[in-house]
């Protein structure tokens, strides 16, 4: 198991270094050495069990909840610990001077933290002032005190609200253009659609990493995320899914209650998987593939268009693909790095063959059944060339193959239709997919 703590660099230069042997090097936990809240931090290291140990107790209020948090398991390991303190901690105990913390609250969490980055103890902020009780002489300290800790960038709330996978919700526009209804009100109606499923998306994924604090910082890349980082307070993201979803409900007003349905049905799915769905083998897939074909739904619903039966029978066997090649780059990602099967997923490393295997096989279902649309009487009222339709197919073959072959070479880290978006190669498929549609019209 990883230990962030190690990976800091000691060669940093620290704002504030002891200045003699003998001296002691008194950090607040929460405000200076802790870039979260150690409240929260305990609330969500295994929220459904804090919360059924709550309600098993039969006791009311504050102090309960927090006396049953008190006594979680945190992971103190990969806790998101700030870097400059840490250097500063390094370079006073090279120069032989003791370490404490001090903690107002949770005494047992403090003593623990203490225990495992190697401090000398923990002192409470009430006997620090009075000068009472103190292992140290007081006399004798350097005292690094809370911080005000800057508001979260732009950049850090587009991250954690995961704007770059918005890319998925324009799969909302693909009704009107399949059914060639691109009209000033289709599109404002489709747009409104967009921006009510990217909100309401961005507040389950604030969920989503809210409830997998604790697997995301074992993990190569998702610990950079900010809530796991430690960049996005947690008390920020709960602010925040609520207001995400009170937009994502008054945008759907604006389309139709039909369309409010279904986006509360995806929302309902959302949460599931967030909390079950996504830790039952294959469940998930079919989950994820399902989400996919639900946008182009709601997509036909917001637009006031026809659901094409091929289209969303394509759809299901193109998503499932895609999340069983994203199962398949997250195991192989592991495999490499020499970590052990994941923990929250119900996958094993040796499970990378059959998933590759049903991969291909959903790729190809989903080339097969274009073929049999463009062959059908279907393709005739909406193309006046129809047969160039056939044209796609090799296209659909080479994109399929390509993003297989680079799952393999473990080179796609993203999720594959964020990949298709960066990778030059998948846009230029695309653009020629495109092309030929307009061309078949």
């Amino acid at each position: 198991m990883e230990q962030p703590v190690r990976q800091y660099d000691r060669s940093e230069a620290a704002p504030q270094t002891m200045s003699a042997p003998g001296r002691t090097l008194v950090i607040d936990l929460e405000g200076a050495l802790l870039r979260s809240e150690l409240l929260m931090e305990a609330l969500f290291s295994a929220p459904a069990r804090m919360l059924a140990r709550f309600g098993a107790g039969g006791r009311a209020g504050m102090a309960a909840l927090t006396d049953i948090l008190a006594r979680a398991e945190l992971d103190y390991a990969h806790l998101p610990y700030d870097a400059d303190v840490l250097n500063q901690a390094l370079v006073a105990r090279a120069r032989g001077a003791k370490i404490f913390l001090v903690a107002g609250r949770f005494a047992n969490h403090a003593a623990g933290i203490a225990a495992h980055l190697g401090f000398d103890g923990v002192v409470g902020p009430a006997d620090l002032a009075a000068g009472d009780n103190l292992p140290f002489d007081r006399a004798a300290i350097e005292l690094i005190e809370p911080r005000s800790r800057a508001r979260a960038s732009l950049r850090t709330w587009a991250k954690a609200l995961r704007v770059y996978q918005y890319a998925k919700n324009t799969l909302v526009f693909v009704p009107v253009i399949t059914a060639h209804q691109m009209n000033l009100a289709t599109l404002g109606t489709t747009l409104l659609a967009f921006l009510a499923f990217s909100a309401c998306a961005s507040g389950a994924y604030l969920m989503n990493d809210l409830l997998d604090l604790a697997a995301d910082r074992q993990h190569p890349t998702k610990r950079h995320r900010a809530l796991a980082a430690g960049d996005l307070p947690i008390s920020s993201a709960l602010s925040a899914i609520p207001a995400l979803w009170l937009f994502a409900l008054a945008a759907s007003l604006c389309i139709s209650l039909t369309f409010l349905g279904v986006l509360a049905a995806y929302l309902a799915t959302t949460i599931a998987y967030s909390l079950v769905l996504k830790r039952k083998m294959l469940v998930d897939v079919v989950t994820l593939a399902g989400l996919y074909s639900l946008r182009i739904g709601a997509g036909a619903v917001a637009a006031g268009v026809m659901l094409s039966e091929w289209l969303m029978v394509f759809s299901l066997f193109v998503f499932t693909s895609l999340a069983l090649i994203k199962r398949f780059s997250e195991l192989s990602m592991r495999e490499g790095a020499g970590l052990s099967d994941p923990s929250n997923r119900d996958y094993r490393i040796t499970d990378l063959q059959i998933i590759a295997a049903m991969a291909a096989a959903s790729a190809m279902n989903a080339v097969t059944v274009f073929a049999l649309y463009v062959s059908s009487s279907a393709v005739t009222p909406l193309y006046s060339r129809p047969w160039m339709l056939w044209l796609l197919a090799p296209l659909l073959l080479y994109w399929f193959g390509r993003a297989l072959m680079i799952a393999h070479r473990r080179e796609m880290p993203d999720d594959p239709i964020i990949y298709a978006f960066r990778d030059g190669a998948s846009r230029t498929t695309v653009a020629a997919m495109v092309c030929i549609m307009l061309a078949a019209i």
